[in-house]
């Protein structure tokens, strides 16, 4: 029997432990975004590294000072660095994860309490607030450890864990640390994995290699010096509301496409191999129309779905503030509105071009008005996207892992969000970063019954360690 065997023969022995393990994980109400819980944060740091430390892990834990959160100041949690394992003939593997969840109460509409574990026996799935997002992938890492524990096998590589609580909360803290700590306890990593994303669909694994970025605009129309009455003023002055649908409107077409000059020009051209691997993801129109709740798609073929998804850049219209949006009729002239949109990054769009692109475009829109009115735009917020190279030996045995557990080959997939603290590991530290994905598309991270599939926290766990078995063979 070889080791890897031996690995994954340990894992469905010790089934009962690894639910168990989840299940008090879940039970700690680790929300980051509320200061009523930040106690429950620290508490599962603590508990996160006891179970490290027990295991034979070297731990510390990283303050990040303070900050304020409803009317007071409080400590944010600390980042948890471990180490399991200094050989220099080894590989270093960083793995990243957080142990802060999201609000939940059962009163949202969960069918069982949030933080409680509830393995659903009939559908065979394990229902919990962190489940998913991100407690059931960060126990997996420690579940691997345990099994080669349990087995006598030794880790073929090295780990290095950066473990925070403040994700779901903007990672507030943690590119300051990554920097500072670059020559320090981030010394020696060969590359980079993080389980924080989901597969594609729900029957067949993927691999991440490239996340979208965001630059994040509001743009302000003011005029009267206070909200004025339609029957009186209407056709006198000039509507703040209207120039900014005006504007708004010249942004982007109801078929997608951004209209903003010389956006196009930034993205990558598409090369063939690029191509071939959105013709083989496992996933269809129908998949989208279940996601979406509706028949709304712009293309109706599953490449241009998925490119509009992964590789092109897209622009979106959030919402207008200083607007009248409740019932009823309110025959009112705002005197100020501001419009907020988001434009989508891929690679090679930076936020510095893409701002100065909508911004110039913004100001020749105002200016064909002739409007009196007062306008101004911002850059609220931005972040680059990240793309990795998918044929890395990193790629390579997560490729191999994956067949050998799965018996399938992965989908090489990108995905439409971001996740920051990617783009802060491969810039900081240069080197290849992976994202493997334990869950499903449907697993309801961030929503009323978040689940993870027993299989997948299962087979998702033998994945990470055949990983790492096979870095060691293919590195």
């Amino acid at each position: 029997m070889s080791v890897t065997d031996k690995f994954i023969q340990q894992i469905d022995a010790n089934k009962a432990g690894l639910i168990k393990r989840l299940a008090d994980a879940v039970a700690i109400p680790s929300v980051s975004g509320d200061a009523r819980y930040r106690q429950d944060v620290f508490r599962m740091a603590d508990w996160l590294v006891k179970e490290l430390e027990a295991l034979g892990a070297k731990t510390e834990l990283k303050p990040l000072g303070k900050q304020k959160l409803d009317g007071k100041e409080i400590d944010l949690p600390p980042v948890i660095f471990a180490d399991y394992g200094t050989d220099p003939k080894k590989k270093t593997i960083l793995v990243y994860g957080h142990f802060d969840v999201q609000p939940a109460l059962k009163s949202d509409g969960w069918n069982t309490e949030p933080f409680e574990l509830v393995h659903d026996e009939k559908t065979d799935r394990l229902y919990g607030r962190g489940s998913t997002d991100d407690k059931g992938p960060v126990l997996g890492w420690i579940n691997v450890i345990e099994a080669h524990k349990q087995a006598g096998i030794e880790l073929p590589v090295n780990l290095k864990f950066c473990l925070e609580g403040m994700e779901e909360s903007g990672s507030e803290g943690l590119d300051d640390l990554i920097v500072a700590e670059k020559d320090k306890f981030f010394a020696g990593v060969d590359a980079a994995c993080i389980s924080d994303n989901y597969w594609l669909g729900t029957k067949k694994p993927c691999l991440t290699h490239g996340l979208r970025g965001i630059s994040y605009f509001k743009l302000s129309i003011s005029g009267p010096g206070s909200d004025l009455h339609s029957g009186i003023f209407g056709g006198i002055v000039h509507e703040p509301m209207t120039d900014l649908f005006h504007i708004m409107s010249s942004l982007v077409t109801p078929q997608g496409e951004i209209l903003v000059p010389g956006i196009k020009e930034l993205v990558d051209p598409l090369t063939d191999e690029e191509r071939k691997r959105y013709e083989v993801m496992e996933f269809g129109v129908k998949d989208m129309n279940e996601a979406t709740g509706s028949a709304t798609t712009i293309s109706d073929e599953k490449e241009g779905i998925l490119m509009a998804r992964m590789r092109y850049p897209s622009l979106s219209l959030h919402g207008v503030e200083g607007a009248f949006y409740e019932a009823g009729t309110k025959t009112v002239i705002p005197a100020k509105v501001i419009g907020k949109f988001s434009v989508r990054l891929v690679p090679s769009m930076t936020p510095d071009k893409v701002a100065e692109l909508v911004i110039k475009h913004v100001q020749s829109e105002f200016k064909k008005l002739g409007s009196k009115n007062t306008m101004n735009i911002e850059l609220a917020n931005a972040g680059k996207p990240w793309l990795a190279d998918p044929n890395h030996w990193n790629y390579a045995a997560a490729i191999k892992a994956t067949e050998k557990v799965y018996g399938v080959k992965p989908d090489l997939t990108r995905e439409g969000g971001s996740i920051p603290v990617a783009l802060s590991f491969s810039e900081v530290l240069g080197k290849n970063l992976l994202l493997l994905p334990l869950g499903r598309a449907d697993d309801g991270a961030h929503s009323t019954n978040e689940k993870l599939d027993l299989s997948n926290y299962v087979e998702g766990t033998k994945l990470l360690g055949v990983y790492l078995h096979e870095i060691a063979a293919t590195a």
